[in-house]
């Protein structure tokens, strides 16, 4: 995939805190596409992750901030997204939610953005501390999305994923699908917390559904200017991120990385088929009505 060169980027939906602040306990409260299953199987093999360097991100070291500023400076059109994996990620953000502030309008709601914040180590949030070990997370109590980016190199050399721009994008746009669900009110219908037909399992996959449908309509979603950002999506891309979903299930982390046992009664965000099956649904119809998990007999 590529992004248009003459696109503009708006890198104020994105504080950039790495550097800022040190490792710190691993927190609770967050939605996050694999942290809550990462802690599980990290209470089960009495470890930590520990995130590599190298990741095609900007790598800071100890006591060094980016900042915000910098990030500003550096990504200002699509023509940087394409040869920056900072920048890449500030677009498929800027993308997923022009669709969605698109969507909310064509049903007379208005979209809240909400703030990316990009963080190294570990960081403070509405929910509470949190390491880089919860993985991508969205809080509801502040309406704000977590990430270290060195988890995209975490997916492919722990949970052996293919790897790929469109995984990134898949990673954050289920991320904002949560935030969605925060805005709709859909996060307060959870009263389940983990099983195989749990309210937390149902919240996640509709989060991968509503990735999807981003991906759908990724090429038509226009930045302020006009000018879609993303110009091609191929079969590879979406193969990949689908890859990246098999890969985080969890039965497939369970059984992986926990020892080899699978307990369905621990499961908080769906088997890897069935994240599979409702980002599918998802891209396929291109239509949020389309990811009702909450509705669903089946799951998958």
């Amino acid at each position: 995939m590529q992004f248009n060169e003459d696109a503009e980027l708006d890198t104020s939906q994105i504080s950039d805190l790495r550097g800022v602040g040190g490792r710190v306990a691993l927190g609770g409260g967050g939605l996050g596409i694999v942290g809550l299953i990462i802690y599980f199987v990290l209470s089960q093999l009495g470890g930590t992750v520990q995130l590599p360097s190298g990741s095609g991100f900007e790598d800071v070291g100890s006591g060094e901030q980016v900042g915000s500023e910098a990030l500003k400076s550096r990504c200002r059109t699509g023509a940087d997204a394409n040869r920056d994996a900072d920048c890449r990620a500030v677009a498929f953000i800027n993308s997923v939610q022009a669709y969605w502030g698109d969507q909310f309008a064509r049903s007379s709601r208005t979209y809240r953005p909400a703030q990316t914040n990009f963080f190294s180590g570990g960081v403070r949030t509405g929910c509470g501390n949190a390491s880089s070990a919860s993985g991508p997370f969205y809080c509801p109590a502040d309406g704000q999305v977590y990430i270290d980016l060195s988890f995209f190199r975490e997916l492919q050399t722990r949970f052996g994923a293919s790897g790929g721009p469109f995984v990134e994008a898949y990673v954050l746009a289920h991320e904002y699908g949560h935030h969605v669900q925060n805005l709709l009110g859909t996060s307060d219908r959870v009263s389940s917390r983990s099983g195989p037909d749990s309210d937390s399992v149902r919240l996640e996959l509709q989060a991968d559904c509503y990735a999807g449908a981003w991906a759908n309509h990724a090429t038509q979603v226009p930045t302020a200017s006009g000018k879609p950002l993303i110009t091609g999506v191929s079969a590879e891309d979406v193969a990949n991120a689908l890859d990246a979903a098999g890969r985080i299930g969890d039965d497939f982390i369970q059984r992986e990385l926990g020892g080899g046992r699978v307990d369905t009664t621990q499961f908080t965000h769906g088997t890897s088929a069935q994240r599979q099956k409702w980002y599918s649904i998802g891209y396929e119809s291109g239509d949020p009505a389309r990811c009702d998990t909450f509705g669903a007999r089946n799951l998958g």
